[in-house]
């Protein structure tokens, strides 16, 4: 079948992967030798999955871990999937999981450097996420600033394994320093239950892979209602967060909980101007993958139009993991104008591209 050409994809969720190596030349010492003797030592969830993380059909040609290499990337996705943009998020964020601040913010500005040097000058298509740690906020912060100012750089990307719900004032000086450089953050899975972050999930550490990657949507719930509770919306009213890979049916029940119960508490946060589901559908966006599609596709369209979904969601590949969803595979049974939205009209507005 032939490709649609009208139809346009702005994929926001594009894991670039890079060898510890490709590092070095931008890491000041004493960071230099200690990645080029040991490496970077980026934290994994601590959870082995079966099947991989990485697709085989996605390792370029000429060897290296699949997503390292731009042209393949270029053909693969971009070409093969007539996707306009793609926000290149990829993995330095799981830093965030290490002990030591200075090593990590060290790591993101290097990485950050890499991305601009060998990737973002790749493609028009390409575009780039500024990978901050949040042990330090205010280092985090001052990295914004260094080249929140870049044309390709659209987005701010924070691991949600963190020591503290990220609404916590500790960490406003990453929401202050997007804010004022015009940027939305971005929230990914990354790293829990490895390093210093907290547990995975409410209950604890569970057993297995499938678990963990089952549960993470739990480290969103808390998160989310951490930001809207400590007002970080109301502190930085033109802050945009997207919160990437972690799912979408449990947001609806998170909106209805936390309205019912601000009726009776609203005195604890009497910063707070609006009910909270309010606050979420004016500054915050989820991406599809991994879209959870029940056997009758029509609850989850009853789901979308719980939370006038279609202004809310972004499309996300997750390319080149194992669960890639291919925009010409899912939500098939939304309407031509919701589709529009949700694969490329949000994400348009929201980078301003």
């Amino acid at each position: 079948m032939p490709r649609d050409e009208s139809f346009k994809v702005i994929d926001v969720d594009v894991h670039n992967e890079q060898s510890d190596a490709a590092l070095v030349p931008y890491l000041p010492e004493p960071w230099r030798s200690r990645v080029a003797s040991g490496g970077v030592g980026f934290a994994g969830s601590g959870y082995h999955s079966p099947v991989g993380v990485l697709r085989r059909d996605s390792v370029p040609p000429g060897g290296g871990k699949a997503g390292s290499d731009p042209d393949f990337m270029i053909e693969q996705l971009v070409n093969g999937y007539n996707v306009e943009y793609a926000i290149l998020t990829g993995v330095v964020y799981n830093i965030s999981a290490t002990h030591d601040p200075d090593f990590a913010a060290a790591i993101c500005s290097a990485y950050n450097d890499f991305l601009i040097e060998e990737w973002l000058g790749k493609s028009k298509a390409f575009k780039g996420a500024i990978a901050v740690a949040t042990q330090d906020p205010a280092l985090a912060a001052r990295e914004i600033d260094r080249i929140g100012g870049h044309p390709d750089m659209v987005e701010v990307i924070i691991s949600s394994a963190a020591r503290a719900p990220l609404g916590q004032r500790q960490y406003h000086p990453i929401y202050e320093a997007a804010e004022r450089n015009g940027l939305p953050v971005a929230l990914h899975p990354g790293a829990e239950g490895a390093g210093s972050s907290t547990p995975p999930t409410a209950a604890g550490y569970p057993s297995r892979y499938i678990e963990w990657h089952t549960c993470l949507s739990q480290m969103f719930m808390a998160h989310l209602v951490s930001m809207v509770c400590e007002g970080v919306f109301e502190k930085f009213p033109k802050l945009k967060v997207v919160l990437v890979e972690g799912g979408i049916a449990w947001l609806p029940h998170i909106m209805w909980r936390l309205d019912k119960n601000y009726k009776a508490l609203r005195s604890q946060v009497p910063w707070l101007k609006k009910p909270p589901s309010q606050y979420i559908r004016e500054h915050c966006y989820v991406s599809t993958q991994p879209i959870e599609e029940p056997d009758n596709p029509q609850h989850l369209i009853d789901l979308f139009n719980m939370i006038d979904a279609e202004n809310m969601i972004l499309y996300s590949s997750d390319y080149p993991h194992w669960d890639f969803d291919a925009p010409t595979a899912i939500l098939k049974r939304l309407s031509p104008e919701a589709k529009r939205k949700v694969f490329y009209e949000n994400a348009k507005k929201l980078y301003r591209l």
